[in-house]
């Protein structure tokens, strides 16, 4: 569940990162001048790293496959380089640099669930299974 929340959080991000600098004039008119609030921004980041971190790390400890977590470091750092350093740097910068941690962070999410779910269908339950 955390996996599909989180790729699904990870992907809009990437998506509002990616639109921000074509629609943020537009934003007031919508009624959603609040998406372009560097707080806003910083904690939905925040919270999509957090929550991308716990479900990641859960997801390696039920397949020891690596790979999720090897697309997630940089997609973190990313984030958080686009949302402390560029952010007062660039906005090309800080929006190219969140839309490619939003994406490498999503990409993980799907593959960690598409992990859980080939090792959901491999698993036999057996005396020494605690599931």
């Amino acid at each position: 569940m955390a996996d599909r929340i989180g790729a699904t959080a990870s992907f809009l991000c990437a998506i509002h990162c990616a639109l921000l600098p074509f629609v943020l004039a537009l934003l007031p008119f919508l009624g959603l001048e609040f998406l372009a609030d560097q707080g806003f921004e910083r904690g939905f980041v925040l919270f999509a790293c957090a929550l991308a971190l716990i479900a990641l790390i859960r997801g390696f400890r039920r397949h020891q496959q690596p790979l999720p977590l090897l697309l997630a470091a940089p997609g973190l750092a990313l984030l958080l380089l686009g949302v402390t350093y560029a952010e007062n740097y660039s906005v090309v910068l800080h929006s190219v640099l969140v839309t490619c941690g939003g994406l490498l962070l999503a990409s993980a999410h799907f593959v960690n669930l598409r992990r859980d779910s080939r090792q959901g269908a491999d698993h036999v339950h057996g005396p020494q299974c605690a599931h």
